[in-house]
């Protein structure tokens, strides 16, 4: 599914409005049973437990790296009515920054207030660096710990006080919508209060000129990335920004990646 122009000019509007939108039941089902499967099957494959700090989550369980972990991640990182809204609010030069699971179980607090972005010294407020989204691979309401946004915050000149008792609304998404924000939003996880696991997939994008969260580029097996698109490898990080950023030796590492002579593309450095 993609979205119609008139559509993706909406979503961007609000983004950069309300610092977020919600793209509706855009995510096919197959894919989201793919999804959920995958994320169970490797929870019990290593072994996954909830972490032992308040912004992870104690009954949270996280599998990060997810595209040096199975084929259907792939599908995630470029979905055609996903990535082209982030393209509008970073550019198309933008990268993977990072791509994991989030499964929120019941018993769980709210997760302190943040911005993705908060750890990055620049003034506030900046030009989007970050932009990041959640899939919704089961309902997400109030009571089983939809995302926590404060609307307008990205504008704010500071991070927020990640105890304090700034008023939040929640992110209500019906399974296979999702979640798409500027990293400067003020947000959190809800506190699940129900009896069934929320479930979201955190894939996470950054401008393709600053550091990735994950380290993509160690962090995922040469011959795994061999196996991406070529929209996928430049996603990734092997590539190039703006046709100079990130080279060796005056070419892209998609030449390394193939193993193949190298096709010297940057022009003089320097």
């Amino acid at each position: 599914m993609s979205l119609t122009s008139g559509a993706l000019e909406g979503h961007v509007a609000e983004v950069r409005e309300r610092g977020f939108t919600v793209l509706e039941d855009v995510i096919e089902p197959a894919l989201l049973d793919a999804l959920a499967d995958e994320v169970a099957r490797l929870t019990a494959l290593l072994g996954v437990v909830p972490a032992q700090n308040l912004f992870e989550g104690t009954r949270t369980t996280r599998i990060y790296n997810l595209l040096a972990r199975g084929k259907v991640f792939e599908q995630v990182a470029e979905h055609g009515a996903v990535l082209p809204l982030v393209e509008r609010v970073l550019d198309r030069g933008c990268l993977v920054s990072s791509l994991s699971s989030i499964a929120i179980a019941p018993g769980e607090v709210a997760q302190p207030l943040h911005a993705d972005d908060q750890l990055l010294p620049l003034p506030r407020p900046h030009v989007p660096i970050v932009c990041n989204t959640m899939w919704a691979i089961t309902e997400f309401t109030e009571e089983n710990g939809a995302t926590r946004v404060v609307p307008g915050s990205h504008t704010a000149a500071a991070p927020p006080e990640p105890f304090g008792d700034t008023p939040t609304v929640p992110a209500l998404m019906k399974r296979g919508s999702v979640l798409v924000y500027n990293g400067s939003l003020w947000h959190g996880g809800g506190a699940n209060r129900s009896s069934e696991t929320r479930l979201g997939i955190a894939m996470n994008y950054c401008a393709g000129w600053i550091r990735q969260q994950e380290n993509q580029q160690l962090g995922i097996p040469l011959e795994v990335a061999r196996g991406f698109s070529p929209r996928l490898r430049k996603l990734a990080g092997f590539g190039l920004y703006k046709r100079l950023l990130g080279h060796i030796d005056k070419c892209s590492p998609e030449d390394l990646l193939d193993e193949c002579p190298p096709r010297p593309i940057v022009g003089t450095i320097g």
